[in-house]
């Protein structure tokens, strides 16, 4: 299979935009590992934690365009603007709903004690990511971007 079809086209961004996710998530997965001394591969598909995979993947397809078709195009531009979006929402928004999550989740224990199940169970309330959790997607996103790159470039 010849590699260098796929240099420098929409191709290699699609799959680092794709892979990069995947990577962030093992990472999670890893961390909880050494950290909590758990096995939960439920890490593997959940939003939240360290880092942030949304970044990971906005920021790595924004790096790999930029790489690709110059940081001073209006495809870059576009790519990082719905980066910068993403990345205010999982640390914004998305944060606010899972504390409001958690506080709803302690009402409800409070009121609901034995009938948890009977109003639909407990909310999920890892939604969001810290700012240093969507800082370390996005390096890791750039990171994960130029590495590939010059992969396909055969330069690595």
């Amino acid at each position: 299979m010849n590699i260098l079809k796929y240099v420098n086209t929409g191709y290699e961004a699609l799959f680092v935009a794709l892979t990069v996710p995947l990577i962030a998530q093992t990472i999670k997965f890893s961390l909880h590992l050494i950290f909590d001394k758990k096995i939960d591969f439920r890490l593997f598909t959940t939003t939240g934690g360290m880092p942030s995979a949304h970044s990971a993947f906005v920021v790595g397809l924004s790096t790999s365009v930029g790489l690709i078709c110059g940081f001073e195009s209006i495809f870059f531009a576009i790519a990082l603007v719905n980066a910068l979006v993403v990345m205010y929402d999982a640390a914004g928004v998305r944060r606010a709903a899972g504390k409001q999550a958690a506080c709803l989740n302690r009402i409800i224990d409070d009121f609901y004690k034995h009938e948890l199940q009977e109003i639909g169970g407990r909310l999920k309330e890892l939604l969001g990511h810290t700012p240093l959790q969507v800082f370390w997607g996005a390096i890791l996103g750039i990171i994960y971007a130029y590495y590939m790159h010059q992969w396909f470039l055969g330069k690595l």
